[in-house]
C-alpha cells in the first residue's frame, strides 16, 4: 500500500495539469531507512514532450541520483500522467521500469474536471496495483492505538 500525503497528491495532480497535453513525470524521495515514505517532491521535466510518452531527461536523472545518494534518500514514488487514457500502466512504460521497491503512480489528466490517481508495483514487468492511502500527515497515519495518549 501506498500512504501519501494530500500535499504531495496535490502536487502530483497540479504537475500533471500544468504539462498537459504533454505527459508530466517527476520523483517523489524519501528517506532510505526502510520507512517508505514519500517526502520530497521533485518535478521533473519530459525530455519527450510528448503527450503519449515520457523520458526524463539522463542528466537531470544523474544529478537527482546523486542529489538522492547525499541525502540518504531513495525514489519511493515514480511518476507520470497520461493524458488520454486511463491511470494504467502502458508496455513501456511496464518495459522501462527499473526500481523494483518504488511506487508507480499514474494521474490521469484525460477528464478536465477530475483527476484519476491509481498507484502500482512493476516487477520484472508484472504490475501490480496496490491501495493508496491520501493522509494529512505521517505521525500518527496508521500507527494504531499506541500512538494515542491513555484516557486517565
Amino acid at each position: 500500500m501506498l500512504q501519501i500525503r494530500r500535499d504531495l497528491v496535490a502536487a502530483m495532480v497540479d504537475h500533471a495539469r500544468r504539462d498537459h497535453p504533454d505527459e508530466a513525470c517527476g520523483v517523489i524521495a524519501g528517506p532510505d531507512d526502510g520507512t517508505d515514505r514519500p517526502e520530497r517532491f521533485v518535478p521533473m521535466v519530459n525530455a519527450a514532450r510528448s503527450p503519449t510518452f515520457y523520458e526524463f531527461d539522463s542528466g537531470d536523472l544523474l544529478r537527482l541520483y546523486r542529489e538522492m545518494d547525499a541525502r540518504d534518500e531513495k525514489p519511493v514514488v515514480i511518476y507520470h500522467s497520461h493524458t488520454a487514457t486511463e491511470a494504467y500502466p502502458s508496455r513501456t512504460d511496464i518495459a522501462l521500469a527499473q526500481e523494483p521497491f518504488a511506487h508507480y503512480v499514474l494521474v490521469s489528466t484525460r477528464d478536465p474536471e477530475t483527476h484519476e490517481l491509481r498507484s502500482y508495483r512493476i516487477v520484472d514487468g508484472e504490475v501490480t496495483e496496490e491501495p493508496v492511502e491520501v493522509v494529512e500527515s505521517y505521525m500518527f497515519a496508521n500507527t494504531g492505538s499506541d500512538d494515542v495518549p491513555d484516557a486517565r
